[in-house]
């Protein structure tokens, strides 16, 4: 039975081979196959293609429950912009400060993010809209609208005044005027900080210190010259430049930069940022302090003075480096007070400004932490720089840029 099963099968194969090959069963079987795949593939090809224009695959959404209020706070920027006034921005400003001081309570993070936007965006009406925004998620949290309503209350329970600044000696009009004038030289003073490793804010503070006795000790000066032209004082005889750098202090400085031995040494790259182009130092170092046309000598030498004195006082085992009330001190006793101690205090010499006695320390100190001039001179974590940041050449650089004596 097997081999008449056999022969027959035999004799379909021998009859499959002999004829042509598009005849063949399996050949026909397997083109209808493909045929058919590709007849799907491309009937659903073209259905995707007729659904899609059709616009069948579109999402029509729909129109968000809050869409009046989000259109409004969109809006809030265009509308804060009618009204620029000091007064409505100072306003604003306040009512935010209330809001963010309620969200620390209960939202930390989102107040951390809103105050970081009000330190680098200078438009209040941002943070507004930042407020405006997340209030749509506290409209159901009553304890956090009770403590809303209750701040606010406790700030309108006392009208705003409109009383000078808390400073005393920044309410006058001599501070107006160093400002504006103190505001020209931002790109000598960012260039000698840079050049002599000390932050900004801190040469900006002695300046304060010795423009604010100036103006104060020779009031008619001011009155004539300084008051209506808000340009800096420049002195030209016991004391020189605009900060009142004395010779002999100059000279050490000088000094202390070149000898690594010295309790006072920055460092080498520091060593050639105030080399003489001439023979004649003594009258080059002069020439160097008292131009009226460019102060940068003036930074250089305040900046050497700061980092200096920090330095000695490192040395001797006392951090001071975050001590600017100290640090101005120390500028304006000079070196030879300079003794470092565990326990030092803000002083220097006495200031009278409209009648009221302040100490050149306390007058620096005062604008450092006063968020004035902020935005040109802004505070850092750390007030010094390492002596290996920046490289001598680049340092030489600076010094050659910024010189027009």
């Amino acid at each position: 039975m097997s081999e008449v099963k056999n022969n027959v099968l035999s004799k379909d194969n021998e009859t499959e081979t002999k004829q042509p090959f598009f005849k063949r069963k399996w050949v026909r079987r397997t083109y209808f196959i493909v045929v058919h795949l590709f007849a799907i593939a491309g009937a659903a090809i073209i259905g995707a293609w007729g659904v899609y224009q059709l616009g069948l695959t579109n999402n029509s959404g729909t129109i968000d429950k809050n869409y009046r209020y989000l259109m409004d706070v969109a809006e809030m920027n265009a509308l804060a912009k009618a009204d620029t006034s000091a007064q409505a921005r100072q306003k604003m400003e306040l009512e935010q400060y209330v809001k963010m001081a309620a969200f620390g309570r209960f939202y930390p993070e989102n107040a951390r993010l809103m105050l970081q936007t009000l330190r680098y965006c200078d438009n209040p009406a941002v943070v507004s809209q930042m407020i405006a925004a997340a209030n749509i998620y506290t409209e159901k949290n009553e304890q956090y609208n009770e403590y809303i309503e209750k701040v606010q209350k406790a700030i309108n329970s006392v009208k705003q005044k409109q009383s000078p600044n808390v400073i005393p000696w920044m309410a006058t009009e001599e501070w107006g005027a160093l400002k504006v004038a103190i505001l020209k030289d931002k790109h000598l003073i960012d260039s000698a900080a840079n050049m002599t490793g000390v932050d900004p804010r801190l040469i900006v503070g002695c300046l304060v210190g010795e423009q604010m006795r100036l103006f104060n000790s020779k009031r008619e000066m001011y009155k004539q010259y300084l008051g209506p032209v808000k340009v800096l004082s420049v002195q030209s005889q016991f004391s020189l430049g605009v900060n009142g750098i004395k010779d002999f202090t100059a000279m050490q400085v000088e000094q202390n930069l070149k000898n690594p031995n010295s309790e006072f040494y920055m460092g080498k790259s520091y060593e050639h940022i105030l080399d003489f182009s001439t023979a004649d130092p003594a009258t080059e170092r002069v020439a160097r302090l008292t131009s009226y046309r460019n102060h940068i000598y003036s930074y250089i030498y305040t900046g050497c003075i700061l980092h200096q004195t920090m330095k000695q006082w490192q040395r001797a085992g006392y951090d001071i480096s975050n001590r600017p009330d100290v640090l101005f001190t120390l500028f304006n006793v000079g070196f030879s007070q300079s003794v470092p101690k565990p326990d030092p205090k803000c002083g220097g010499s006495h200031i009278t400004i409209h009648d009221r006695v302040y100490t050149f320390g306390a007058i620096g100190f005062d604008f450092f932490f006063s968020g004035e001039l902020s935005k040109d001179f802004p505070l850092h974590e750390k007030y010094f720089i390492s002596d290996d940041v920046i490289n001598n050449k680049k340092k030489t650089e600076m010094v050659d840029n910024n010189i027009s004596i």
